[in-house]
């Protein structure tokens, strides 16, 4: 007798709360495949988009081994890329139809990238910051419940983690450098504090999915919880460095803790979120310009792909 879909949901809850992971040919839940779908694609969507604000320095890097570092960090950005647009195809969309929603601005990404890089300090702060954030966000995702998400994750940490380090060191050597560098670092780290911790979501009873994504695992904490332990990673390396935090209401709370920190301008994250940013026209514009003036590589890789089939088939028969 074949199975109504209550038993298959209550069956797939059950290996949920096993721990087990959630393959391609499996069955799930409509709304956990297309859960999925929105978050693998989004991540891949930021994975491309924050190339530009990073790519807009390669040429300007102030030496060689800044620039070929920079142009690494980018080239790993595009892998991750193709990782997670690969783990979003195994869910039953193509590659192709996650471009066009990227590319005509239906699809979301990080808002976090809808900023401006003004300074090279801001290839610190992003690495630093950013990909620290992104970390936190990240690691939680290796356990993911869905088996191919969490695979491409192991790797993209690793890289992440290098990236995040990267930042850091380019910050500690401004820090260490003239009064003008170390301004230039506090400066970047005032421009992006803020928005870093947008990086996290809205607050937990702002978040329409929270409570679904981690019923099924694929988140395993809240957004305010990993804002949390962002802030508290983050603000003792800002001591070493030698910067403050751009928080005046920043403080240890021993009884919980945790830092205590001020009240983030939500109005702006939503402004970011709905478009209205300071760069958002730009990143879509230079993507689609980029996916234009491309079309040619794409269209020679697709005619040699055909070559080497045909030749194929030809030495087969």
């Amino acid at each position: 007798m074949e199975k109504n879909i209550k038993d298959l949901e209550a069956e797939f809850q059950k290996r949920i709360d096993n721990g087990e992971n959630i393959e391609a040919k499996d069955w799930m839940p409509e709304k956990y495949r297309k859960t999925h779908i929105r978050q693998i694609s989004q991540h891949a969507h930021s994975e491309v988009v924050g190339m530009l604000p990073e790519g807009n320095w390669i040429s300007r890097a102030p030496s060689l081994r800044r620039k070929v570092a920079l142009l690494a960090k980018v080239q790993d950005e595009a892998g991750h890329g193709l990782y997670l647009y690969s783990a979003a195809e195994t869910l039953g969309i193509s590659r192709e139809e996650m471009i066009e929603q990227l590319n005509n601005g239906t699809a979301k990404y990080s808002s976090i990238f809808n900023y401006p890089s003004l300074t090279w300090a801001d290839m610190g702060a992003i690495g630093w910051l950013v990909d620290g954030a992104a970390i936190i966000n990240q690691v939680m995702l290796t356990k993911t419940s869905y088996g191919p998400y969490a695979r491409a994750m192991v790797r993209i940490c690793k890289e992440e983690s290098f990236h995040q380090r990267q930042g850091y060191e380019i910050m500690l050597t401004l820090c260490n450098g003239t009064e003008e560098q170390k301004a230039m670092a506090q400066d970047a780290l005032n421009r992006w504090w803020w928005p870093s911790l947008m990086m996290f979501g809205p607050r937990d009873e702002e978040s329409p999915n929270t409570e679904q994504s981690m019923k099924w695992k694929i988140k395993r904490k809240s957004n305010d919880e990993l804002r949390q332990q962002f802030i508290d990673q983050t603000v003792p390396q800002a001591d070493i460095l030698g910067l403050t935090v751009p928080d005046k209401d920043l403080k240890w709370n021993e009884d919980r803790g945790h830092y205590d920190f001020g009240e983030i301008d939500w109005e702006e994250f939503w402004n970011v979120v709905k478009g209205n940013g300071l760069c958002n026209r730009k990143r879509l514009k230079d993507r689609n310009a980029a996916w234009d003036n491309g079309k040619w590589v794409r269209d020679a890789a697709t005619a040699y792909a055909e070559r080497q089939a045909e030749k194929r088939v030809s030495k087969a028969s």
